[in-house]
């Protein structure tokens, strides 16, 4: 697995990295296979991870036979019972509840990205 920093080396490229790593895993943990490369942002108000090289031999094999939207009714299953692992990885990081949670799957090239919005900081709010 490849984690690439997106975000500015120090505080916010660390966090980058810790996420794009353990995103990897809870992937690998739910599927019995891991992206083979993640880069994740920072900014204000949100966070993405991009994650390459995420079906399984089995889903690949159903695409390569031409049952793609199988293979992503299934990557959305399983995204969604992810959420719960990748919103307390991603508020725990960063230290701010998540407000939203989407996420998709692209079949060629084999993509997937997961966007966290973040609630408004306190001190933004006076």
């Amino acid at each position: 697995m490849e984690a690439q920093r997106a975000s500015p080396p120090g505080p916010l490229g660390k966090a980058a990295a810790t996420i794009s790593t353990e995103s990897v895993q809870v992937l690998r943990d739910y599927t019995g296979r891991g992206p083979t490369k993640a880069r994740t942002t920072i900014n204000d108000d949100h966070v993405t991870i991009v994650l390459a090289d995420t079906l399984t031999r089995g889903e690949q094999t159903l695409v390569d036979s031409g049952d793609e939207e199988r293979v992503l009714d299934l990557r959305a299953a399983f995204q969604e019972a992810m959420r719960e692992d990748l919103v307390a990885l991603v508020e725990r990081t960063v230290g701010r509840k998540v407000a939203a949670f989407m996420s998709t799957n692209h079949i060629d090239p084999d993509l997937a990205v997961e966007v966290f919005v973040l609630e408004p900081e306190e001190s933004r709010l006076s």
